[in-house]
């Protein structure tokens, strides 16, 4: 199956998930997968937070986004050493916690490991627990086996739900989506239904590695949410003039998507993707096809996706004891 025609396919599905989502002011809500959750279809990406150089105005981009109608928002144990779970605790006081569908993601490989990470998260957000955990960088054949082997996350993950410290869990990826495939495979085999997939979707996504063609299908079938990542590739997409932000915002929410987060260093970008999410309609195959034409021979080489072809973004391969 083409780009086009997979991509058409996809969309179909999403016209009938779009069906089902409401708006709010200017912003979207949708359903996380099975869990009944309402979330915004716009998330707020953690690791953009800790990039700018003064603490309040990592703070004041957390609240101006919530108060703007963003309820969903990522975060990681290692981003920037744990600076942006700090900063984003710091921006949940005074009420804005209960306003939000809080994410964040673990990096360890054993029961011992992860279960630090996640009573650090909990220390650094300030917050008896978390919305949804996600097993971070699921980027590696053996990763999905690590996840359910003996003494591994997966025990840890168990006992935080028992506890309370979390509601429900999740992995994601920026990789191949052969590894989100094996997830699901080796899932299965531990009769093991995850809640939500993280995974790079946008224009050169389509035509390389595709997660959308290839793992999207399957998460959709199992109803497993789908988190979009990386819409403008690390803003190659629109610095390479193929298409531009809000154009690729509208391209990932355009497919089976709950959620699309976009990294918001700075309020310019922040009122991007507000402006994305207040603008969206479905896309029409023509717009579509026009898209992914335009964006196809850029893509072919995987340069522009360095996520999925360098080691540049694999902060567990280059910190191997975050894995414990």
């Amino acid at each position: 199956m083409g780009a086009v025609a997979g991509l058409t396919f996809a969309a179909a599905v999403a016209n009938n998930l779009m069906a089902a989502e409401t708006r709010r002011g200017d912003m979207i809500y949708r359903t996380l997968g099975k869990t009944g959750e309402r979330v915004s279809a716009i998330g707020l990406g953690g690791y953009h937070i800790g990039v700018p150089t003064e603490e309040r105005d990592g703070l004041k981009l957390v609240r101006t986004a919530v108060d703007r109608g963003i309820t969903f928002l990522d975060n990681c144990w290692d981003y920037h050493d744990g600076k942006s779970e700090v900063w984003m605790g710091n921006a949940l006081r005074d009420g804005y916690r209960n306003k939000v569908f809080l994410m964040t993601k673990f990096d360890g490989r054993t029961k011992a490991s992860t279960a630090k990470q996640i009573d650090e998260s909990l220390q650094r957000m300030q917050t008896d627990h978390v919305d949804l955990m996600q097993y971070h960088e699921n980027i590696r054949m053996e990763d999905p086996d690590l996840f359910f082997a003996e003494n591994g996350p997966i025990e840890a993950l168990m006992d935080a739900k028992k506890a309370g410290k979390i509601r429900f869990i999740g992995f994601t990826g920026h990789k191949d989506p052969a590894v989100h495939l094996r997830m699901l495979e080796v899932a299965a085999q531990h009769n093991f239904h995850f809640d939500a997939a993280q995974m790079p979707l946008n224009l050169l996504d389509a035509h390389f590695r595709s997660f959308a063609r290839f793992a999207v299908p399957k998460l959709v079938e199992q109803g497993i949410a789908v988190l979009g990542m990386k819409p403008m590739a690390f803003a190659n997409i629109p610095k390479q003039g193929l298409a531009t932000g809000i154009e690729c915002l509208h391209y990932a929410l355009n497919l089976p998507t709950s959620v699309v987060i976009t990294g918001c260093e700075s309020m310019e970008r922040l009122e991007q993707a507000l402006e994305a999410a207040k603008t969206f309609k479905p896309l029409g195959e023509a717009q579509l096809s026009s898209l992914l034409a335009k964006t196809k021979a850029a893509a072919m080489s995987g340069k522009y996706e360095g996520f999925k072809t360098t080691t540049q973004f694999d902060g567990t391969a280059k910190n191997l004891h975050w894995m414990g």
